[in-house]
This record gives C-alpha cells, structure tokens and sequence, in this order.
C-alpha cells in the first residue's frame, strides 16, 4: 500500500512540475508571440516545486526528480526499498504531464513539437545559447549537486515544512535563472524524459546525457551535504568537550 501511495503521489507531482515548468516554457514564450521570459520559466518551475512540496511531501517528502531520490537515499533519509516506486512514479508522472502539454500545444495551427523546441535540453543546436557539451556537463552536475544538497539540508532539525517547500522552489528558481541559456535546465532525469520523447529526433538522442549527468550531480550533492555534516558534528562535539568540565578536548 505504501509503495502504492508512493508512486501515486509521486506521478501527480512530477506532472505538475512538467506543466508549470516545460508547460510555461512551450505556452508561455516565443513560440506562440507571448514571452513570460526567462524570469518567467524560472518561477514557474520554482513555484510548481513548491507547491507540490506542500501538497504531497507529507506522503513522499516530494522528490519528483530521480537525482533527488538517489540523494536521499545515499543520505539514508529514504529507505532503498522505496526507489523502485519513486522513480517508475516520477518517469509516468513526466510522461503524462509532457503529454497533456503536447496536447493542448498541438491544437495551436502550425505547431510540430520536433521543430519548435519542446523545452527539451540539449546542447549545440538544442542549446538556447548555443553552449556545447563541456559547458551542458558542468551546470547538469554542479547545480544538480546544489538542489540535491539544499533539499537534504532541509531535514535538519528545527527546518519546518513550510520553510522547506519556500527554500527549495527559490533554489529550484535561482538554478533556472543560471542555467536556462546553457541547456534550457535539466537537473532532472524525469523532467527531460517528459518532453524528449514527445520532441523526438535529436532531443532524444541526447537524453541519455540528461539521466546520467543530473545523478552524477545527486550524488556529488550527497557527499557535500556529508562533507558538511560530518565537519558540522565534530564541532559540536568539540564544543561539548570543551564546556563540559574535567572533559579534554
């Protein structure tokens, strides 16, 4: 049952966060003469997260993102047992959320999502910037690593849930605003997944790039986050000591 609820909840969050993120960039910009910009794109993807953290992270803690769920559960905040549920739940959920934007696009004249960029990522003719390959590497692991690393700082004792959903959806935002002209922002497995297999052609020709660079990203995010941590308590522990009396440093 739980596995059930898991993977429920987790498919409603990731297809909001493809219809308020990819939905915002394919509805909202050039392609039909309304541009809400890159500013625009960035909330919007930084307000879907957020809103999701609230409505399912009491069921999930709301990862609907592949990366964050490896990350997780490095930092054992997730049992590994879970993570067969999380992912098929985050893959479904990019699908179905891709797909009723591809619905609601195509029924505008002249559409093709295979040449009008269907907010997939990419480099070199996919890049908005026209960024190539080394450039698309270091923003999918670097700001992977950075999402990863607040949401497990979020666990901490005394971060309360409504802190957490506004922090996360404002690092979600601020990583857009960065790295949108790069590769039109990954950091999320299932997020690309959800509109390449729609776009089609070379999009999914360079999704593998996008599944294996934002987990590489995961778990470089882990290992800062325990970086951090483990310096974090040897202080503590050496202020202990040194406060409690007749206790040597």
């Amino acid at each position: 049952m739980q596995h059930a609820r898991i993977l429920i909840a987790e498919l409603v969050g990731t297809m909001v966060l493809l219809l308020g993120g990819p939905g915002t960039a394919i509805l909202a910009t050039n392609a039909f003469d309304i541009d809400v910009g890159i500013l625009g794109v960035a909330l919007a993807f930084g307000f879907a997260l957020l809103v999701m953290v609230y409505a399912i992270g009491p069921i999930t803690g709301c990862h609907i993102n592949p990366a964050v769920t490896v990350g997780l559960a490095l930092g054992r905040k997730l049992s590994p047992v879970f993570i067969p549920a999380y992912i098929i739940g985050q893959a479904a959920g990019a699908v179905l959320g891709g797909l009723i934007i591809f619905v609601i696009a195509n029924d505008q004249s002249g559409f093709k999502a295979s040449e009008d960029n269907f907010a997939v990522n990419g480099w070199g003719d996919l890049s908005p910037g026209g960024f190539g390959f080394g450039a698309m590497v270091v923003v999918e692991i670097v700001f992977t690593a950075l999402l990863v690393f607040v949401v497990l700082s979020s666990f901490q004792r005394g971060f309360t849930a409504a802190q957490s959903g506004i922090t996360i959806g404002l690092t979600l935002a601020l990583i857009h605003l960065v790295t949108i002209p790069v590769d039109n922002t990954s950091v999320n497995p299932a997020r690309s997944f959800g509109v390449a297999v729609f776009a089609g052609g070379e999009a999914m020709e360079q999704l593998w790039a996008f599944i294996v660079f934002p987990l590489i990203g995961g778990v470089v995010g882990f290992l800062i986050w325990l970086l951090l941590d483990v310096v974090t308590a040897d202080a503590e522990d050496r202020v202990t000591r040194l406060s409690t009396p007749g206790v040597n440093a």
